[in-house]
């Protein structure tokens, strides 16, 4: 199979910033639009992305799709036309919600359910396709290359969508929401465009590759294959703990900003955008020390993954002791310092992640990716409940505004270090099992 170029990369870089321009919009901007201009409860926006992620457990189906046959552009376009048909459908629930609010919520949940769908079949398979055609010495700068062009879809799609919301009605957010899904769309089927071949005929431009055989049998069969594999098996579990530490302070960090150092919402919303660049860097650095035409520049994918889950700890700690300390610790540093750790632990992760999706049994990129992309998905789903949970229950027992946060922080640092233990037994495992069989073989034919 041929390995993509840096172009095709680029472009599919492109897919993933159509996929986070209506993310965005579902998440962030329709969540605005439900607690503040409707007065809706809190609770119910939640409860919604908690929907958009429970789908997203399906993801192990939908990368089993993705890899029969040869082609998986259908199963991201497709995707992506369901994510934007649930954008669209969770516009008009907002818009219908005063006048009918049953009819509105009843709507926002049949939509958050299409807008997981999407997410879940376009990411799995997009994940997929760069896991099996991307070179191994260019996987680090590959996920760095795409994750940073999700970030800037973010980015985009925030900045454009506030200017053209400006005067907000309801009726605008369904035109502005139709358009970024159009457009998403529209974008994705221009960037995928002959990076798979359509047809098995070579011609004179184009080598066509041998599409893979699909295999026949049913998802549970597979699927029990994939989790007897040991190393998807322990990659998993450590997806799914590194990620919940990752996740746990997304919905507490700025409250802390306010509450302990007594910052006001703009200020705190600045000290995000100070995490988001030390993020951005962190993964700059992964994307030209782990990347490289003859090899890592400096460290391999599993070791940036390993430094990145201790770092992020140290900065945890660092950040709970700026409670105790309060109004004299440089927070602005060490908020940027855990954005850079997460940054670099978060996009080597994914560079591993593609790694080890290849390994094994061929054809199966697709079921590894959707098995530790539904892991990820139960824990961002957790991680938030768990951070604001866990600093309501201990601030029932204290009277510190601080000891909760700090609390909460300690405890995402520990989650982080057992993470990083776990990864550094992956790779001893097999070594090990391959002793172990060796010992094995000796014995049997001491025995004959």
């Amino acid at each position: 199979m041929t390995k993509l170029t840096w172009w095709q990369i680029f472009r599919l870089g492109l897919v993933q910033t159509a996929l986070g321009s209506i993310v965005v919009l579902c998440t962030s901007t329709m969540n605005r639009v439900m607690v503040v201009e409707l007065a809706l409860p809190a609770t119910l926006p939640g409860l919604l992305v908690g929907l958009h992620y429970a789908v997203q457990l399906g993801r192990p189906r939908f990368g089993y799709d993705s890899d029969q046959g040869d082609r998986r552009t259908p199963w991201i376009i497709g995707g992506i036309g369901v994510l934007g048909l649930g954008a669209f459908m969770a516009a008009i629930a907002i818009a219908l919600s005063p006048e009918h609010p049953w009819l509105g919520v009843a709507m926002a949940m049949v939509a958050y359910l299409l807008i997981g769908a999407g997410v879940g079949s376009s990411g799995t398979s997009l994940l997929a396709m760069l896991a099996s055609r991307v070179d191994p010495s260019r996987r680090a700068p590959a996920a760095s290359m795409v994750w940073l062009m999700m970030i800037a879809g973010f980015v985009v799609t925030t900045a454009i969508v506030g200017q053209l919301l400006d005067p907000f009605t309801l009726d605008r957010l369904v035109l502005v929401t139709v358009a970024v899904a159009a457009f998403a769309l529209f974008l994705t089927t221009v960037a995928l465009r002959g990076i798979e071949p359509t047809e098995l005929a070579p011609t004179p431009e184009v080598e066509v590759e041998a599409p893979r055989a699909p295999d026949s049998r049913p998802f549970r069969e597979v699927f029990s294959e994939v989790w007897g594999e040991p190393k998807a098996r322990a990659f998993t579990i450590f997806v799914f703990i590194s990620m919940l530490a990752y996740s746990t302070q997304d919905l507490i960090l700025e409250p802390f900003a306010g509450v302990v150092f007594g910052l006001s919402p703009a200020e705190s919303t600045k000290l995000a955008s100070v995490q988001h660049s030390g993020v951005f860097l962190g993964m700059l650095l992964v994307a030209f020390a782990a990347g490289g035409s003859k090899g890592p520049r400096f460290g391999s994918i599993r070791f940036w993954t390993i430094a990145g889950c201790i770092t992020s700890a140290i900065a945890l700690g660092a950040i709970a002791l700026a409670g105790v300390v309060g109004a004299d610790w440089p927070l602005r540093l060490t908020i940027f310092a855990l954005g850079f750790c997460n940054g670099a632990f978060a996009v080597a992760a994914i560079g591993w992640m593609m790694s080890l999706a290849g390994t094994g049994r061929e054809s199966r990129e697709g079921i590894r990716m959707g098995l530790w992309g539904g892991a990820q998905a139960i824990a961002f789903a957790l991680g938030g409940w768990a951070g604001t949970m866990g600093v309501d229950l201990i601030g029932l027992f204290t009277e510190s505004a601080t000891l909760p946060y700090s609390t909460v922080f300690v405890a995402e640092a520990v989650v982080f270090l057992l993470a990083a233990a776990i990864a550094l037994r992956l790779e001893r495992a097999p070594a090990r099992q391959r002793a172990t069989a060796g010992i094995l073989v000796q014995a049997h034919g001491r025995s004959s």
